[in-house]
C-alpha cells in the first residue's frame, strides 16, 4: 500500500484565516483518474488539484471534487501555485498551466499572492425569477427588483449569476436537490448568488455558491465564478477591478479580487487572485 501527500491549503484567506481548503498534489504525473478520484474523495475538500509535468506549459492541472472531475478550479489554482512558491519550487513570476478548460496564464507576485488569467467570458442562457427563486427559498419579486438578468456565465465553469436585495444573501433557504436537478438539466456547474454592497464597503459584492451538482453544498471561495461575477459587473456597471467577500455564513470568510483589462470597449482579459496559506499535510493510503 502506497501513500500519496496531499497539502491542504486555504486560498482567498485573510490574513491566513478563513478562505477555502484545497486539496494540492505535486508530482501526480504516475497516477491514474480513478486513483486521483479516489484521493479526492478521501481528502474530502471541495477541490483537489494533481500537478503534473506538461509539454504545453509550465505545468499541467487536474481538479477533481470528492465525486467528479471538474474542467477548471480556481481557488485550487490559487492554491497550487501558491504552495509551490512557499516550498520555493518556483520564483515570482508569470507562468503558464495546462487544464481542461485551456492553457491559462498565471502571476505570482513577490508577496506571494496569485493572479490567475481566466477564459474571456461566454454569455449562455437568462432564467427567470419565478424559476430560480423557490430554490433558494425566496419570493420572485425579490430577485427581480435588482432589475439584473439572471443568467448563466463562465470563464471556466459554468455558473448561475443571481442577484439578491443587499441583506437577503444569509437568509437563503437552499434547495440542493432541486438546484441539482437545475444545473443538470442546464449543463451549469452551480448557483452564484450575490449581493452589492454600499459605495463606502470594503467590498464590492458579497457572494455564497452552491455546488451540489458536483458535491459541494456551498463553497466559501470560488475563483471562477467570481470571475464570470466581475465581468457580469463589468457588462451591467463598467466595473473594471472589483472585490468580493464570500463565505461569510460558513464562516470561513474570503477575499477574492478581481482585474479586467478593456481595450477600445473590448474586454480582452480577466484576473482573479488573493492570497493563501498553508493548512497541513495529510497522507492518503492507496491500495
Amino acid at each position: 500500500m502506497s501513500q500519496v501527500d496531499v497539502y491542504l491549503v486555504r486560498a482567498f484567506s485573510i490574513s491566513g484565516q478563513g478562505g477555502n481548503l484545497a486539496g494540492v498534489v505535486l508530482h501526480a504525473d504516475a497516477l491514474t483518474d480513478l486513483q486521483k478520484q479516489s484521493i479526492a474523495k478521501q481528502v474530502g475538500v471541495s477541490e483537489t488539484a494533481f500537478v503534473s509535468q506538461s509539454d504545453k506549459a509550465d505545468f499541467q492541472l487536474a481538479f477533481f471534487t470528492p465525486t467528479v472531475e471538474v474542467d477548471f478550479c480556481g481557488h485550487a489554482t490559487l492554491s497550487v501555485f501558491w504552495l509551490l512558491r512557499h516550498l520555493q519550487h518556483i520564483s515570482a513570476g508569470s507562468y503558464q498551466q495546462e487544464t481542461k478548460a485551456g492553457i491559462l496564464a498565471v502571476e505570482v507576485l513577490l508577496n506571494g499572492d496569485v493572479l490567475m488569467s481566466q477564459s474571456l467570458p461566454i454569455w449562455s442562457a437568462e432564467f427567470s425569477a419565478e424559476d430560480i427563486a423557490p430554490m433558494l427559498g425566496l419570493q420572485p419579486q425579490l430577485i427581480a427588483q435588482s432589475g439584473l438578468p439572471i443568467q448563466a456565465v463562465s470563464t471556466g465553469l459554468v455558473d448561475v449569476m443571481i442577484p439578491v436585495p443587499y441583506g437577503v444573501l444569509d437568509c437563503l433557504e437552499v434547495d440542493s436537490d432541486a438546484i441539482t436537478r437545475f444545473c443538470q438539466q442546464h449543463q451549469c456547474v452551480g448557483f452564484h448568488v450575490f449581493e452589492m454592497n454600499p459605495p463606502e464597503a470594503i467590498y464590492t459584492a458579497s457572494c455564497r455558491n452552491f455546488a451540489p451538482a458536483v458535491g459541494i453544498p456551498e463553497e466559501s471561495a470560488t475563483g471562477s465564478s467570481n470571475g464570470a461575477l466581475a465581468c457580469y459587473l463589468n457588462r451591467h456597471f463598467g466595473y473594471q477591478r472589483a472585490f468580493f467577500e464570500q463565505g461569510r455564513a460558513m464562516k470561513m470568510p474570503s477575499r477574492i479580487v478581481t482585474q479586467l483589462t478593456v481595450d477600445n470597449g473590448e474586454l480582452t482579459q480577466v484576473k482573479v487572485g488573493g492570497e493563501g496559506a498553508f493548512s497541513k499535510l495529510i497522507s492518503i493510503s492507496m491500495d
